[in-house]
């Protein structure tokens, strides 16, 4: 029985599209561009990272990131706030919390998004980073971890993401359900692969989640 629903955090609770529409600018070019190649390099397997090196070669994001900083000091640049929550999210967490589920967030992200997910007041019951934790998906460690704060054996958790590679698979090599979002480039694509098939679901929005909680009950 599932007693635990674990989030992860970009393209699941959180749309990126006004943070790669503020990086497109940041490098130069449309957004058009930047959305294109960061679909290609979905489609080919390759980090995000990639996106940055084919527009503009050389590419140093540590250093980049830094000169933002300089440059905007009181800006998003590349965070998010409460205005870049998915419109289901709100509910969709109370529901599922009011039906006694647990409600956690946990995905690869830095410290400063630990307190703007805090900030945003959501019902969970609590909030991680991997930042926080040391260690990222896919590694098992950070599954490991989930399950530690949860409290709960790995079977008794329902880990939703919206990619195979950093989610579905790995949370199920550990043990956990697992539920990919169609959400997101990664979501659409991932969900037409046929690995897809080791989801215990695949769902359009979080409002979803809780018919399948109840078909793996």
């Amino acid at each position: 029985m599932i007693k635990a629903v674990v989030f992860d955090v970009g393209e699941t609770l959180i749309s990126e599209e006004r943070i790669w529409a503020r990086w497109a600018e940041r490098l130069g070019v449309s957004g058009f561009v930047l959305m294109g190649a960061l679909g290609g390099m979905a489609a080919l397997d390759r980090p995000h990272g990639d996106a940055f090196e084919l527009i503009r070669p050389g590419f140093d994001l540590l250093a980049e990131e830094a000169a933002w900083e300089r440059d905007d000091p009181h800006g998003l640049r590349s965070h998010f706030d409460a205005d870049d929550l998915y419109p289901d999210v709100r509910d969709a967490l109370a529901a599922i919390r009011a039906a006694g589920y647990q409600v956690i967030i946990a995905g690869n992200q830095p410290r400063r998004a630990y307190d703007a997910l805090v900030a945003m007041d959501l019902p969970t019951d609590s909030v991680h980073t991997s930042e926080g934790w040391g260690v990222s998906k896919p590694a098992p460690g950070f599954f490991a971890k989930v399950a530690a704060v949860a409290g709960r054996e790995a079977a008794e958790i329902l880990y939703v993401g919206d990619r195979l590679d950093n989610d579905v698979l790995p949370a199920a090599a550990a043990g956990m359900r697992t539920a990919l979002l169609r959400r997101g480039p990664w979501g659409y694509l991932h969900a037409e692969r046929p690995q897809a098939e080791a989801a215990d679901a695949i769902v359009d929005g979080l409002h979803a989640l809780l018919p399948v909680l109840e078909r793996l009950a």
